[in-house]
């Protein structure tokens, strides 16, 4: 036994220290990889940017230089039809700038200028062709650096005509300057591209000529040479048909067709063999990324490379730039440090092995004395009652340590019985399968009306009411993995009475993740349920009140009309008796008639007079009051109906100055606007719904500004008339009666045309005086 038992400690402790070693270090070598890939991706996507960026700027000036001779020769600042001055200033362009081949300019009636770099011992060479009408004479000038012409001949037999150039038409027929695909240059033999810009005659499209320029490329290869990349990457740029035009090594660029000429070597044939691996799909279909660099993985002889493409630089160079590099060149070094720290690991595993095997003897040797003093005991060769050898004393001591987390253990589930029984919380456990309830606190009991003796033979479906249960089964709790749910259901007390109550609920599983119990905590909501049922009916009782200042508006209206008919009925009546008085025989029945009619129009004039200054007298008493409050106030009850069409209210922020008015108009007549603006984002279907109530300080006003997403307003509603509406029910009476009671407060109302995004209507209150104030009358900030 002992050798088994020292062997398994001694070949656990190792194999243990060998697996923490291992794993510590293939976890390191992974995030270590990892990084370092990211880094290398990143040194890749770097030498994209920087040979893309050096392109352009290559490039850059013969864009500049072809279209400052445009722009030049348009305004006749050059003179393009003097071919003299115009050789000196591509003489002088060509000079300055050295990356340049030649620059020419054709004209339309066929005439060129061409400035090119000779590879000769004399630099430079110009060609002249000039038309005048059928005379046409080419000559050639060959010139140094200080632009005198060392000599000069003419060709007769030269019938070049710039006019048939590809660069030419294009240019021409773009009306933009135009870049060709790279091609090898027919006089250096080097790789180059052209660039051609239009002379323009006038705005109408008409063209004087074309200004031409020709670049050689081989420095952009020459570029790339010198990029550090890895110990062994490179980078070369392919065009779009899949053409290499740059490559550290210029000389796998050029290859001959079987007519001779010079061009190219496509990315499919192209004699870097790695390159080719890599990018040679780019051949057919030419589809490198358009947004951002792609990164890839490929092996070429059973090693690991890494590559990365470049976006199209754009659309007048569709080039890419192609990196690729050895994956080991990045990660070798840790791939040697991974193999070193294996052998480490092994080595303190052996180590740790032969520790072990000394620390399992010793661990063990207690162990052994009890087994053998046991086995003495058992065969009768020593007395029990002797004293306890020290091993004894040690197995006790484990014993009484064993003892004393026992204790703990069973204090704990105590201290958490008693925090269950005593939580302010109603907490109850069920049983996942079946919901009965297997134990309950006091404040479950409280809630439920319920004793514990009560609740051991019920189930959780037992206590909701009738009309909910439906809603759940016996097993409701034991639905799912990772059980959580919340939910709001009615509980029907012991006494019958009914309660909303708040339900938390999680599933409790065990070490091997069978279900123990679901907990479950309730609160009682039925008091909030009761504010929030307050809300509900403080809404319709103001809304009440608007259907009352609606019919006092109207009652006003109407009497207001019916004054006048009335008095002009009075006016007639009384020529009328003056009439009939003037008359000998006149019926004395017809004075009867209109006196009592002239007294009947009179008597409902006063009657009309009387019910408008009954109306007149709604207005309550002026109290300070935070307009923000009672707009968070009037949105709560404005928000069922935005929460059913989907509508976003923001309330305002800050703290303005108190205002002085009569509140409860001042909330009837943001309610009415929140209501206005909710119906108008609801019968639309916008995707922004949204509305912003916005409150600031203007001198001695405040000015609240209610703003939505919705439709607008139609320029063909007269806004604030009475009996003018927008909408299919309405009677137009409730921006007029809005205006009406904030002029009656000391404000004005009125809807801001400029707000394009909607519709906003704003409204400006008076701010409240420092002054003595009714503490019964003023409302506190929230």
């Amino acid at each position: 036994m002992k050798n088994s038992l020292g062997a398994l400690l001694a070949i656990g402790l190792a194999g243990l220290q060998l697996v923490a070693v291992l794993a510590v270090v293939f976890t390191s070598y992974v995030t270590s990889e990892r990084a370092m890939l990211s880094h290398a991706q990143k040194i890749l996507g770097d030498v994209g940017t920087n040979a893309t960026e050096h392109s352009k700027g290559f490039l850059r000036p013969a864009r500049g230089a072809a279209e400052l001779a445009a722009r030049l020769s348009e305004h006749r600042i050059l003179a393009s039809d003097d071919p003299k001055i115009l050789e000196r200033f591509l003489f002088q362009q060509l000079k300055v700038t050295p990356q340049f081949s030649s620059l020419y300019y054709g004209s339309e009636d066929g005439s060129f200028v061409f400035v090119m770099r000779d590879p000769g011992q004399i630099p430079f060479r110009t060609k002249i062709i000039t038309v005048n009408g059928e005379t046409r004479r080419s000559e050639q000038i060959w010139r140094n650096a200080n632009f005198e012409e060392i000599k000069s001949e003419v060709d007769p037999t030269d019938r070049f005509d710039p006019r048939t150039r590809p660069w030419y038409t294009r240019a021409r027929d773009t009306l933009d300057t135009i870049w060709t695909d790279p091609y090898i240059f027919f006089t250096s033999q080097q790789p180059g591209i052209t660039l051609a810009a239009p002379v323009r005659e006038n705005d109408d499209g008409d063209i004087r000529g074309v200004v031409g320029v020709d670049i050689e490329i081989s420095s952009i290869s020459e570029f790339l040479s010198n990029l550090s990349i890895g110990n062994t990457g490179k980078a070369l740029i392919i065009n779009r048909n899949g053409d290499v035009i740059a490559h550290p090594n210029r000389d796998l660029l050029k290859t001959k067709d079987t007519d001779g000429t010079l061009r190219f070597q496509n990315i499919r044939e192209f004699e870097d063999e790695i390159a080719r691996e890599a990018f040679s799909w780019l051949g057919d279909g030419f589809d490198p990324p358009t947004h951002k660099e792609a990164f890839s993985k490929f092996t070429f002889n059973n090693e690991v490379y890494i590559s990365t493409l470049t976006p199209v630089i754009s659309d007048n160079l569709p080039w890419t730039i192609a990196v690729y590099a050895p994956e080991i060149d990045f990660i070798g070094g840790l791939k040697r440090s991974r193999a070193i720290s294996i052998w480490i690991a092994v080595l303190v595993a052996i180590a740790t092995g032969v520790a072990g095997l000394a620390l399992a003897n010793y661990i063990y040797r207690p162990v052994r004395a009890f087994a053998v003093r046991s086995a003495l005991v058992a065969q009768g060769e020593i007395d029990p009652s002797e004293p306890m050898p020290s091993t004894y004393r040690e197995l006790a001591h484990a014993n009484e340590t064993l003892m004393q987390q026992i204790v703990a253990r069973k204090k704990a589930e105590r201290e958490y019985g008693q925090t269950f029984d005593l939580s302010s919380r109603a907490m109850a456990q069920t049983a996942p399968e079946t919901g009965k309830l297997l134990k309950v606190n006091t404040k479950f009991c409280e809630i439920t009306g319920y004793n514990a003796n009560d609740v051991k033979d019920m189930r959780y479906v037992d206590l909701i009411h009738p009309d909910d249960r439906t809603l759940f089964n016996s097993d409701f709790f034991a639905a799912g993995d990772s059980f959580a749910t919340r939910h709001e259901v009615r509980f029907i007390r012991k006494n019958g009475e009914s309660i909303d109550v708040a339900v938390n609920a999680i599933l409790i599983r065990d070490h091997n993740g069978n279900p123990l119990h679901a907990v479950v905590t309730l609160d009682d909501i039925t008091e909030s349920k009761a504010q929030e049922n307050q809300i509900a009916r403080l809404n319709r009782d103001l809304i009440h009140m608007s259907r009352g200042h609606t019919l006092g508006q109207m009652a006003a209206g109407l009497a207001h009309e019916l004054n006048q008919p009335l008095a002009a009925i009075a006016q007639n009546t009384d020529t009328a008796l003056l009439i009939v008085g003037s008359l000998q025989d006149s019926p004395p029945e017809l004075r009867e008639i209109l006196t009592e009619v002239e007294e009947q129009s009179l008597r409902a004039g006063d009657i009309i007079r009387a019910l408008r200054g009954f109306i007149m007298k709604d207005a309550a008493s002026a109290i300070s009051f935070d307009v923000v409050a009672l707009s968070r106030q009037a949105k709560r009850l404005v928000q069922p109906e935005a929460t059913e069409a989907g509508v976003t209210i923001t309330p305002p922020e800050g703290s303005p100055p108190m205002v002085s008015a009569n509140r409860i108009q001042v909330a009837q007549v943001i309610v009415n606007l929140l209501r206005n603006a909710v119906e108008a984002i609801g019968d639309s279907d916008l995707v922004r719904r949204e509305i912003t109530v916005t409150v600031q300080q203007i001198a001695s006003h405040l000015e609240i500004s209610v703003e939505d997403t919705g439709p607008g307003i139609s320029d063909e509603i007269e806004l604030f008339t009475e009996f003018e509406t927008t909408k299919t029910n309405g009677m137009g009476l409730g921006l007029s009666i809005c205006r009406t009671m904030i002029e009656a407060n000391g404000g004005k109302l009125w809807h801001d045309a400029t707000y394009t995004s909607g519709a906003r209507f704003c409204f400006t209150l008076p701010v409240h005086q420092d002054s003595p104030e009714d503490e019964a009358g003023s409302e506190k900030r929230s």
